[in-house]
């Protein structure tokens, strides 16, 4: 394990290598095109390959072809390895530095971020709040918040008996700075905001990807657009109501890691 570590350890000692290798942990599990990776990150596709090929052969990240396209994904398997390796001993002796286990004694609290929060993030705040039943409090943030929430989320969530009338579009900057909150669980819904570089959030919440493509951007006549927001609620209620019947009590950290993963590939 230690010429494996120190190979791995080497590799992500390039910040370039190093902000592909977090990209591909944000969008977990999602495999991302190489030319998506290029784009978020404003890398050549020449110097990517060669990024990609050092991230590769240390057990990083893994490739896959599909179609015509490459695509990656961050082998989390490897880098908890390598976490291991780096802290088991030092966790003996110093507690402070193992990631805390989930409080059972209070409401969990949980934050979904998307870029315009107008709609995704807001259906999804919706959700574990009403279907939590008091045991979460819920929250939702746009990394480029819209002025208001979109009139057809508001629509869907009202039609399906949802109280909208506390929903607002807010910045993540809301849940920043001298106002930083305290998150349990942190989930981004869209490929954009999980491709910016992520804040460092007290606590160590969980966190987890559930890609969702974008309503708003639907276009066409007003029944297509109505169906784009409905599928995106079908696919969010499916998840959130796997997420708040989790037996939070008997699962650790890492088993709970895994479950919040496997959420992200189901859909309606």
């Amino acid at each position: 394990m230690e010429k494996i570590a120190v190979e791995q350890f080497a590799s992500l000692a390039h910040p370039q290598r190093l902000a592909v290798f977090r990209l591909l942990m944000r969008r977990y599990p999602s495999r991302v095109p190489a030319g998506a990776i290029a784009s978020a990150l404003g890398i050549k596709a020449s110097t990517l390959s060669v990024y990609l090929g050092n991230l590769r052969s240390t057990g990083l990240i893994t490739q896959e072809r599909e179609g015509t396209s490459l695509t990656y994904a961050a082998d989390t398997t490897a880098a908890g390895h390598l976490v291991d390796y780096l802290v088991d001993d030092c966790c003996r002796g110093r507690g402070a530095l193992c990631p805390p286990e989930m409080a059972q004694d209070r409401p969990h609290s949980v934050l979904f971020i998307c870029t315009g929060n107008s709609a995704r993030s807001l259906i999804a705040e919706t959700l574990v709040r009403d279907l939590g039943q008091g045991r979460f409090v819920a929250h939702s943030a746009g990394t480029a918040p819209r002025s208001a929430p979109s009139p057809l989320a508001l629509a869907i969530l009202e039609r399906r008996g949802h109280d909208v009338s506390a929903l607002r579009s807010k910045s993540l900057d809301h849940f920043l700075g001298a106002r930083s909150s305290r998150f349990d669980f942190v989930f981004t819904v869209c490929d954009a905001a999980a491709n910016e570089d992520c804040p460092r959030w007290a606590g160590r919440p969980i966190t987890a990807h559930w890609s969702e493509p974008d309503p708003v951007r639907v276009t066409g006549p007003l029944f297509e657009r109505a169906e784009a927001f409905d599928r995106t609620y079908r696919n969010l209620r499916n998840r959130i109501e796997a997420f708040v019947a989790l037996p939070f009590e008997t699962l650790d950290r890492m088993s709970l890691q895994a479950k919040v993963d496997e959420l992200a590939l189901l859909e309606e």
